[in-house]
């Protein structure tokens, strides 16, 4: 009998590990909402050789839906990826174009009832200024097609900052009290923490247990800025296209060491 390729032996052994990790993650408690920013499609692209940073983003779109379904697997009730920031809106027309027509294609197989990726609640969160309207219009046709979808929960976020939501939050809490006669001091004298989440982009959404964020950068870059108060956070050094899902794992095993506090 020939020697076993040293690439299938490597295969078999990582296939052998991931199943074990994953059998004993099982027994222990799973974060219910796991938030991740999904960094470093563009290095990826450029590491690999690839001709156009648009592969990486398509590449990277792909391994969404993998990590998706490892939640599913898993049953994990609530998934945010960050999937395009406002500081992403700032480049080239040709490469947001190329991007959205990435997003526009994988929300046309959501859209599609005989290849629907998920069965979760689609949630779109973000600022639509910047968006195109076609993309616009395709994610309130997938938002309307998945409402009735759970009881589990698909949050993306596109055209999204932090500090824009807080603002915007800000800005739509005062408009409502203004609307309801109150004045700027009776506004100033009843703001709480509870009358501000009310208005985020969405408020129904608990609190991230897990952010995860790939590619060797170990900040939040403002993502869920006022969600992730008592957040615990994973950095992957795996660009985004690259990320496995034993990286993922690893991830849910750090989370399980933890022992949270929130504050006290």
């Amino acid at each position: 009998m020939g020697a076993i390729p040293l690439r299938l032996l490597s295969s078999f052994i990582h296939g052998l590990y991931t199943n074990r990790l994953l059998a004993q993650i099982k027994k222990h408690r799973l974060p219910q909402h796991v938030a991740m920013i999904l960094d470093g499609n563009r290095r990826f692209a450029r590491l690999q050789g690839l001709s156009d940073v648009a592969e990486g983003h398509r590449i990277g779109a792909d391994k969404a839906g993998e990590v998706i379904q490892w939640c599913d697997e898993l049953q994990i009730p609530v998934v945010t990826l960050w999937g395009l920031s406002t500081d992403n809106l700032k480049r080239t027309p040709e490469e947001l174009e190329k991007l959205f027509t990435l997003v526009g294609a994988k929300l046309d197989q959501w859209l599609d009832p005989e290849n629907n990726p998920t069965k979760r609640q689609v949630n779109v969160i973000g600022r639509a200024d910047g968006i195109s309207e076609d993309l616009r219009d395709k994610i309130k046709r997938v938002e309307e097609m998945t409402a009735s979808a759970g009881p589990w929960q698909l949050n993306i976020a596109i055209g999204y900052g932090g500090r824009d939501e807080i603002l915007d939050a800000l800005r739509r809490l005062l408009l409502t009290r203004n609307e309801s006669g109150a004045s700027l001091l009776e506004v100033a004298d009843g703001l709480s923490v509870e009358e501000v989440r009310q208005h985020l982009y969405a408020p129904h959404v608990p609190e991230p247990d897990l952010i995860i964020r790939t590619s060797g950068e170990a900040r939040l870059s403002g993502f869920l800025l006022w969600q992730s108060v008592y957040s615990e956070l994973y950095f992957c050094d795996a660009f985004w296209p690259a990320f496995r899902k034993i990286d993922f794992l690893r991830a849910l095993r750090s989370y399980q060491g933890r022992q949270r506090r929130y504050g006290s």
